[in-house]
Parts: C-alpha cells; structure tokens; sequence
C-alpha cells in the first residue's frame, strides 16, 4: 500500500518559502519612515498625511500574508518536488518578494494626481507577477502529476478555475488603472477580501 508521504524536498522548499515570506513581508514597513516636522507642521499632521504608505502597506502585508495561507494549505497537495518545479517556486517567491516595491510606489505616489494611475498601474502589475507565479506552478504540478493522485480531479479544476480567475482579475485592475485608478484600487482590495475566505477543503475520489 503506498504511504502518501510529502518528499522531503517539497518540506524544505516549504521551509525556504516560509523564509522569503517573513522578509517580504517585513521589508514592507521599512518603506515607512518617520516623518519629518517643519515650517509649523504638527506630527499628529505629519503622521497623518502617511495614510497612502499606511493603506498600502496593510494591502499588500494581507496580499502576502493571503499567498503565505495559501502556499501553506496547497503544499499538503504535493506529493513530490522536480527540478523544474522548484525553479518555478523560485520565480513564484522573486514575484512576491518584489512586491515591496511597487507598495513603496503607490504609497509615495497615490496623493499626486498626476502620477496616481500610473503607481496603481505599477502595483496592480505587482501584485499580477505573483498570481502569474503561483499559476504556472500549479499547473505545472498538475501536468507532471506532482499533486496527491487520490484528489478528486473536479476539486483540482475548481482551484485551477480560481487562480486563472485571479490572474484574470488582477490583469483587468492593470488595464483599468489607466483609466481610473481608485476603480483598479477597488478591484484590487475586493479580491483581497474574497481571499480571506477560508478554503475549500480538498476532495478525494
């Protein structure tokens, strides 16, 4: 009888992933610094005028903490790691590991009307390259039949479904940004919201 045991490479790669997360995920409020008060400007003012780096960082710290969730429940899926999957894990986490960046963007540039579709368009691309990421990974370990062979092949759809429709999703808010970036914004935090949902727990045939 076969034992379903995880192959000890998909635990470190686990372990690994974990890491990356934990320092993506803190160099977010490294963007935010302490503010400088001149020409008669209280702090409480100061500290205030932050809201676009405040509003930013909780967006993408969620984000990321919502991919965390989800690399952690969908690992108990594989049952076997390849070369090519690890590298795919590897740009799934240089996609996460990027997001600080545009998060700095869009918390600097979000008050200037002039540059704001321009830094929502940037970060709704942000959080794109990770959606991208974790796609090509997953279907990559359903075509090399990586995952558990005993999950029910409709479930394995479902969560195909679901993380094309992510991707479909976030592409829309990069193409909206240049027409209104609070609407891109919105599209943005409403998938956010959708994915604290908890899971659905996996079927097996």
């Amino acid at each position: 009888m076969a034992t379903h045991e995880h192959d000890p490479g998909t635990q470190r790669l686990e372990a690994f992933s974990d890491g990356v997360f934990a320092i993506a995920i803190t160099l977010l409020i490294i963007e935010i610094a302490v503010p400088s008060v001149s020409g008669g400007r209280s702090l409480g003012r100061a500290l205030g005028d932050l809201w676009p780096k405040y509003f930013a960082y909780v967006l993408s710290f969620v984000t990321i903490g919502i991919y965390w969730a989800n690399h952690h429940f969908v690992w108990r899926l594989f049952r076997r790691a390849d070369h090519y999957f690890l590298m795919l894990n590897v740009f799934f986490l240089m996609c996460v590991a990027f997001l600080p960046f545009p998060t700095a963007v869009l918390g600097e540039y979000l008050r200037h009307a002039d540059e704001r579709r321009t830094a929502v368009a940037f970060y709704a691309f942000g959080l794109l390259l990770p959606a991208i990421g974790w796609l090509c990974v997953w279907l990559y370990a359903n075509a090399r039949r990586l995952l558990d062979e005993r999950l029910d092949p409709a479930y394995l759809r479902s969560l195909t479904i679901q993380y094309l429709a992510s991707n479909a999703v976030y592409a829309i808010a990069l193409g909206v940004a240049f027409l209104s970036a609070w609407a891109a914004l919105a599209i943005c935090v409403g998938l956010t919201v959708v994915y604290l949902l908890p899971h659905r727990r996996p079927v097996y045939s």
